[in-house]
C-alpha cells in the first residue's frame, strides 16, 4: 500500500511486473534502467540462477518529481515467474499499487499467460483485492518473433476488461516506457480517487505532443516521462515517424492529441543510490529488507548496505549472522534441524558458512549470501514467524 509523508508531501507507491517465467519482465525492467540518463540512475538489484531467471525479484526505484503539490516515489518490482514461488509472489505483491502483467505473445506460452492471470487474481483476492478494480496495465510482449499470436487473440483470452495494453517488445525497449507511462497515470488516478493524493490544479495549455522540444515547459506524464529520458530513448522506443508506421494496437492512452485534457506533471528518474533527503526518512527498501520480519529487518539493511558498497566480505558475515537468528525462529536445535523445519535447503547453508570463512569474496558470493537470506525470510513468512508479540 502507497505511505504518506506528509511533511515531505511525498508518497510512495509500489508497481509489480507480474507474468509467467521468461515472458519478459525482468529485460522490461532493465530496459527501463537502461533508457534513464545514468546520471539519474541508482542500482538496480537482481537475484539470479545460473539460467538469469529472476529468483526472487528485481527492485528499481524510480522518483517522479511532482504531481501538483506531491512527490511522488515508484518503486518497480518482478515477481518470478516459475509457480513453485508463489509464496515468494505473494510476497511481493503484499502492498502493490499497480500491476503490469508482462504476458508471452508465442502460442506455446499461452497456458502460463491464463495460469499465471489466475494467480494474480487469486493471491490479490487473498489481499481482499479485486482485480478488475486494481490498476492493472498488460504487455503484449516478444511481438518481434514471427509466430507471435495475433493482439485480438490475446484480448480475447486474456484482457476481457478491456485495460489498457501493449505491443512491447523488451529486448528493444519498443512499448515498454508506454506500458510504464500508462500504470503510472492509472495508480496517480487510483491515488486521487482514495484522496492520497490531491486532486489536478486548474487546467494548464494543452500539453505537447511526445519528442517536442518544449515538452520540458509543458504539462503530461508522457510529454514528462520523454522529456527526461531525452537522448537514451532514440534506440529503445521508436520515433513517432516509425511508431506511425508500426503495427498500432488502438488504445486511447497510447494518443494524446494536442487538445487533451491536462494530466498530472510528472517527470521519472532513477532513485541515485544514496539516502533521500532527510524529510523522507529513510532510503527506499532493497529486496532483502522488503521481506524482512521486523526483528530481523536492522540486519537486512546491514547486508544490503555492504554489498552496494562494494563490502562483500560484510554482506556475506551479515547474512550469515541474519540467518542465524531468523531460523532460531524455529525453535531449538542445531542449524541443520531448524532449516529442516522451514524446508530451507541445507546445502545453501553449508555454501553460506563456506563463503564467510573465505578472506575474499565476489559480487556473486555476495548475491548468493543475500539470496539465501531472503529464502530464510520467504520460510518464516509462510511459517507465520516470528509469532507476534502478546500482552
Amino acid at each position: 500500500m502507497s505511505s504518506v509523508n506528509l511533511v515531505a508531501r511525498e508518497v510512495a507507491v509500489k508497481i509489480v511486473f507480474y507474468g509467467p517465467g521468461l515472458s519478459g519482465k525482468t529485460t522490461s525492467l532493465r530496459k527501463i534502467y537502461e533508457t534513464v540518463r545514468p546520471a539519474h540512475r541508482g542500482e538496480m538489484m537482481s537475484i539470479a540462477t545460473e539460467g538469469d531467471r529472476t529468483l526472487f525479484f528485481d527492485f528499481l526505484p524510480v522518483k517522479v518529481e511532482r504531481v501538483n503539490d506531491c512527490t511522488v516515489r515508484l518503486a518497480l518490482y518482478t515477481v518470478p515467474g516459475q509457480v513453485f514461488y508463489n509464496s515468494t509472489r505473494k510476497l511481493v505483491l503484499q502492498g502493490a499499487d499497480g500491476v503490469v502483467f508482462v504476458a508471452d505473445s508465442q502460442p506455446e506460452m499461452m497456458d502460463a499467460n491464463r495460469e499465471s492471470l489466475a494467480n494474480l487474481e487469486e493471491n490479490l483476492l487473498e489481499q481482499g483485492i479485486r482485480l478488475e478494480r486494481f490498476p492493472l496495465v498488460i504487455q503484449w510482449n516478444k511481438r518481434d518473433i514471427p509466430k507471435a499470436l495475433p493482439v485480438a487473440e490475446l484480448r480475447a483470452a486474456l484482457n476481457p476488461r478491456n485495460v489498457p495494453d501493449y505491443e512491447t517488445e523488451a529486448l528493444s525497449g519498443r512499448g515498454v516506457l508506454d506500458a510504464l507511462k500508462a500504470i503510472t497515470r492509472l495508480v496517480i488516478q487510483d491515488l486521487r480517487i482514495k484522496r492520497i493524493v490531491p486532486p489536478p490544479r486548474a487546467a494548464t495549455p494543452a500539453i505537447p505532443s511526445l519528442g517536442s522540444p518544449k515538452a520540458s515547459s509543458g504539462g503530461g506524464l508522457e510529454a514528462q516521462l520523454s522529456q527526461h529520458l531525452a537522448g537514451r530513448t532514440a534506440s529503445v522506443t521508436a520515433p513517432a515517424a516509425a511508431t506511425a508506421s508500426a503495427p498500432a494496437v488502438p488504445r486511447p492512452s497510447r494518443s494524446m492529441p494536442a487538445i487533451a485534457p491536462p494530466q498530472p506533471q510528472v517527470q521519472v528518474q532513477v532513485v541515485p543510490a544514496v539516502a533521500p533527503p532527510a524529510l523522507t526518512g529513510q532510503r527506499p527498501l532493497g529486496p532483502a529488507s522488503a521481506l524482512a520480519p521486523s526483528d530481523l529487518f536492522d540486519h537486512a539493511r546491514a547486508a544490503e548496505g555492504a554489498f552496494s558498497s562494494g563490502d562483500y566480505g560484510t554482506c556475506i558475515q551479515a547474512c550469515l549472522d541474519a540467518t542465524r537468528r531468523g531460523l532460531a525462529f524455529a525453535g531449538e536445535g542445531t542449524m541443520g534441524a531448524q532449516a529442516h523445519l522451514l524446508r530451507v535447503d541445507g546445502a545453501d547453508l553449508l555454501r553460506l558458512q563456506t563463503l564467510a570463512a573465505r578472506s575474499s569474496n565476489r559480487v556473486d558470493d555476495a548475491a548468493f549470501a543475500l539470496y539465501v537470506l531472503m529464502q530464510i525470510f520467504s520460510r518464516l513468512h509462510a511459517a507465520g514467524l516470528p509469532a507476534p508479540a502478546t500482552e
